[in-house]
């Protein structure tokens, strides 16, 4: 058995089982794929996938355990070139980042800079993507560290460590009544045209929550990733702005010359909580530790290096 069959074994199952689409991924032809699979079940002594004809159907029982062995022989395999890149390249190299529209926007950039500071031979690969697709991105080793709200901590793959709070703002234009009022309620924000997020990104899960408590039905107008996108159309009349903090501090902060003013919304929707994800049994260089404490100060390299190794368990601040 070699390396060769455990990938081919591995990337087969990450394409539902299709061969043609596991052999263009791997840069090798299809019967080759098959091939390769069927010498080491033929190995083991037992079939992998069960099968119709020559197409893969399903994964077998045996098959199930011999997954789980491929993916920690190949995941170590991966540790070992991280730990020769680390002792051999003095700190160069990639960093794969993951992350949401909202947290490459706006908080990402700094901490990149301070990286580069730091290691100004890595180079930084960002990649985004929804939470459930920043998740699958560190599954799947295409990033080293993950950062998002949504989804993170449900994957058992993954080791998550919480980042930092955050809260929804409302956002309208100037002259708006609510801008006028000291207290805005639930109430009155549910009879206006929401803005907000799509369900899956930047906390979206926390303001349907909060309506479905108080038993109100919001007028959602639209929906989007992009915070940019959401005080666009809040600039353009459409309705009222349910965005993340970190994306309207130019509001904020231009004291009403943008048209546009914000309100807290903490009390109406909660706190939210960004965290940062490693895939469980990843070795980290260097600068991975680096970066997870360029993001946030209750992050060090102790604490992530406990969690990797299993004695920190849904920490939480």
């Amino acid at each position: 058995m070699n390396l060769h069959q455990f990938r081919f074994v591995q990337e087969a199952v990450r394409r539902n089982l299709n061969l043609t689409e596991a052999a263009k991924a791997l840069h090798t032809s299809q019967p080759g794929v098959s091939k390769a699979i069927i010498e080491l079940e033929e190995e083991l002594g037992i079939e992998i996938f069960a099968r119709h004809g020559k197409r893969l159907k399903r994964v077998t029982e045996p098959g199930q355990h011999v997954l789980k062995s491929i993916d920690l022989i190949l995941r170590e395999v991966g540790n070992l070139k991280r730990i020769g890149e680390q002792y051999s390249a003095e700190d160069s190299g990639t960093l794969s980042i993951a992350a949401t529209h909202t947290q490459a926007r706006y908080v990402l950039p700094e901490r990149v800079a301070g990286l580069r500071a730091a290691y100004p031979k890595v180079n930084i690969s960002l990649h985004q993507g929804s939470p459930d697709q920043v998740a699958r991105m560190l599954i799947d080793e295409v990033a080293e560290i993950g950062i998002a709200t949504e989804s993170l901590a449900d994957y058992s793959e993954l080791v998550t460590l919480p980042c930092y709070e955050w809260q929804h703002m409302l956002v309208m234009p100037i002259d708006h009544p609510l801008a006028r009022k000291d207290r805005i309620t639930l109430e009155d924000v549910a009879l206006e045209p929401l803005i907000t997020y799509h369900p899956s990104f930047t906390g979206r899960t926390k303001i349907d929550h909060a309506f479905a408590i108080r038993k109100l039905q919001p007028r959602i107008a639209l929906e989007a990733i992009d915070s940019d996108v959401i005080k666009t159309y809040v600039r353009l009349g459409l309705g009222i702005g349910i965005a993340a903090e970190m994306a309207v501090r130019d509001v904020i902060e231009d004291g009403g010359k943008s048209g546009l003013v914000a309100r807290p919304a903490g009390n109406l929707f909660g706190q939210n909580l960004a965290r940062v994800a490693f895939k469980r049994s990843a070795y980290l260089r260097n600068f991975v530790y680096t970066f997870a404490e360029l993001l946030s100060d209750r992050l060090d390299r102790k604490l992530i290096a406990r969690a990797m190794d299993g004695h920190v368990e849904n920490y939480e601040f």
